[in-house]
């Protein structure tokens, strides 16, 4: 008969094991691992400087801290062998659009059906800045995803490109009608989804 207990005992154990946790509830929701219920407190996370954030060894994918230096709530929006911190409050989610970094495009010849991956253009170079004040991260914060934004041709001169097309991901496919003028530009904008 002990026996008999002592089992079902292990197994109420197991069971409470894998049930939801809720902190000031009684009935926490089915689809949260942890539900934390108060009306006048709130949750704090880990708080550490950016220098502290960059140095976590194989950050999980997903991870939240405070980043007192940026003052935001950052996540590991890359992997754990190759982190991606990104800012999820603060300054960095007022701006909600901006331009493309400077690209050259060579149009001193005509030529069909070209592309340039826009996002490949835009990582490149807020992923290896070339020169850094001292003090500041050694890498920009950076949407992870080419999908994770839209893309905008706001102007050109449709006197020496034909744009073709533009792809969810930041792919354009173009034509050069004519040679470049010096004074020929395009205006990209990136926005946020």
């Amino acid at each position: 008969m002990k026996k008999v207990f002592c089992l079902i005992l292990c197994l109420s154990g197991i069971t409470l094991l894998q049930a939801q946790v809720g902190i000031n509830t009684s009935t926490p929701n089915s689809s949260a691992a942890l539900d934390i219920t108060s009306s006048d407190k709130g949750m704090l996370i880990p708080r550490m400087t950016t220098s502290q954030k960059i140095a976590i060894a194989n950050p999980a994918s997903g991870l939240l801290i405070y980043d007192t230096d940026l003052k935001c709530v950052a996540q590991n929006a890359g992997t754990p062998a190759s982190p991606a911190w990104v800012c999820l409050s603060g300054e960095s989610t007022l701006t909600q659009s901006f331009y493309m970094p400077s690209i050259a495009i060579d149009a001193s010849e005509v030529l069909t059906g070209q592309t340039l991956d826009l996002y490949g253009e835009y990582k490149k170079q807020f992923y290896t800045p070339t020169i850094i004040s001292s003090g500041a991260p050694t890498s920009i914060p950076y949407f992870t995803s080419a999908t994770d934004l839209y893309y905008y041709i706001t102007f050109y001169d449709n006197t020496v490109l034909k744009i073709n097309s533009l792809s969810t991901s930041g792919v354009l496919n173009y034509d050069i009608l004519r040679e470049a003028d010096y004074h020929t530009f395009m205006n990209v904008v990136f926005v946020v989804k």
